[in-house]
């Protein structure tokens, strides 16, 4: 789960690729960076931590050029401590190639060994992002022949990465000299579009939003397989690169991940939100009679559009029941349940004229570990509720994600081995209510019916790439490095950056 974007254009582009990471900041808050192109040096910058926490006003000074790309991260493989894993990631040859990723392979070991034994590359990271920017430098390296490098092979190249890659991914590439490179995997599982300024400026980001938010045109999402490439003097080239290629979005964009501004794939974020709740609302009556409740409220800040439209739907009264601190940074470590208590209560505080004396239905987007929903139902009891029910407008999250969501193992999920009411007994509402999976891609894909399925492997235990077998998903979970955590509670989305605010 990162953000990435990339700008080509005749004026300073410092200031652009920073403003897009910005509105990109809530897929990725332990690192950013930047590296700009003049002539034919790069500049970089990149550091732990947020975009206006690494970028001051010296370090953009130190970004000259009209050619650039950016990058927001949160770690899903690697290690998540180490500075040298942030990206942009850098190679010296063919050309000079920068790179930032979005999405997860899932061969990375097997190509890692690739590289060293057959293409004498080397990685000095765990990251499989470091990984994928050798396999592709190698091939452009084999498809120009130490020849100036021309179009077509730059998309010779993109085919043999798509033959070597498995799993997801959204690149953006800078070759030094010669202009941008873009590519998404033949399943579209992770986002990326492009879009067009007045001055002629091209944009290529993971979100729509990132694109209107910096006065650029939204032209069209990068096709599942697809390669795009702008050359320095603003050209725009593209080819489909994939042998066979299937638009299958990761429906967790839509439940939670990208900002409901945004439009990705042809379907509108805040609409697959609403269908969402409306759906759900089917599942709320058949479980719990609408008289038996007096208030709906969401639990901040994705869930909102679900539970407004459940609220209209039932004839039920849509309240703000809670206040989130937006000041409040991520939890890392919290070594004991009382910690854990503290840490959600600090970043949550109940309105208590809500909830006393009051049946409620709490709406979250999804529940994972259970943790944070337990003491957010006991945050709604402690106000005063007489009654609290509970629905999630994602059905139960059952498996773990390979593909770029930092989901915890299969032993952490509240779902993964337990029925409803087993769940229910855990966080201990009064009622617990879940989204039907099928329901739920009706509800996002009937938006755009060109959308013929998803990727929702994290509800379903589908992985759509055919290439993860049940040990495989364990040797990837364990592979996962956290920076060293022993224990994490689930309040990392409590704390992420409200998507509306970004």
């Amino acid at each position: 789960m990162c953000g990435i974007v990339g700008v080509v254009s005749t004026a300073p582009v410092n200031q652009l690729i920073y403003d897009a990471l910005l509105l990109l900041q809530h897929r990725g808050q332990d690192a950013a960076g930047i590296v700009t192109q003049q002539e034919r040096k790069f500049f970089m910058h990149k550091a732990k931590g947020m975009v206006k926490d690494v970028f001051r006003t010296r370090n953009m000074r130190a970004l000259p050029g009209s050619v650039g790309l950016g990058q927001v991260r949160y770690p899903t493989a690697g290690n998540a401590s180490s500075e040298e894993e942030a990206q942009p990631f850098y190679v010296n040859a063919p050309f000079g190639i920068v790179m930032v990723h979005n999405g997860n392979l899932t061969n990375a070991k097997q190509l890692r060994n690739e590289l060293a034994e057959t293409d004498h590359r080397h990685t000095n990271t765990e990251s499989d992002s470091e990984v994928l920017l050798n396999v592709l430098a190698h091939e452009i390296g084999r498809a120009s022949s130490g020849a100036p490098l021309k179009t077509e092979d730059i998309f010779k190249a993109v085919r043999a990465v798509h033959l070597r890659l498995k799993g997801s991914y959204a690149v953006v590439a800078l070759i030094a000299g010669y202009g941008l490179l873009a590519f998404r995997d033949p399943y579209g599982i992770r986002p990326l579009c492009i879009g067009k300024g007045a001055d002629g400026t091209r944009m290529l980001a993971s979100e729509s939003v990132a694109l209107e938010g910096t006065l650029h045109q939204f032209e069209r999402d990068v096709a599942p397989g697809e390669a795009v490439f702008i050359s320095n003097d603003g050209t725009l080239h593209s080819e489909q690169c994939a042998a066979k290629s299937e638009l299958h979005p990761c429906v967790f964009e839509y439940v939670y991940l990208a900002r409901p501004d945004s439009t990705i794939d042809g379907i509108s974020v805040y609409q697959a939100r609403l269908n969402m709740g409306e759906t759900l609302a089917k599942r709320v009556i058949s479980t719990v009679p609408p008289s038996e409740i007096d208030a709906i409220i969401p639990i901040p800040e994705s869930s909102r559009p679900s539970a407004m439209q459940l609220a209209q739907l039932l004839g039920i009264p849509y309240r703000e029941g809670f206040v989130k601190n937006r000041y409040v940074g991520r939890t890392f470590i919290m070594p004991g349940q009382g910690a854990r208590k503290k840490s959600v209560r600090q970043k949550l505080n109940a309105i208590g004229s809500e909830f006393k004396g009051r049946n409620v239905l709490l709406v979250d987007d999804s529940i994972v570990r259970g943790t944070t929903s337990k003491e957010i139902v006991q945050m709604a009891r402690d106000a005063g509720a007489n009654k609290v029910y509970l629905a999630s407008a994602a059905p139960p999250v059952r498996y773990p994600n390979v593909y770029g969501i930092d989901m915890p193992t299969r032993s952490e999920l509240v779902a993964s081995d337990r029925t409803v009411e087993e769940i229910r007994q855990v966080i201990g509402c009064d009622a617990l209510i879940y989204q039907d999976v099928d329901a739920m891609k009706q509800a996002v894909g009937k938006i755009n019916p060109a959308v013929k399925g998803f990727e929702a492997s994290c509800f379903d235990g589908v992985y759509i790439t055919g290439d993860i077998s049940s040990a495989e998903v364990t040797a990837l979970n364990e592979g996962r490095n956290r920076g060293g955590e022993e224990e994490q509670e689930d309040t990392s989305r409590l704390s992420l950056p409200n998507a509306q605010e970004s």
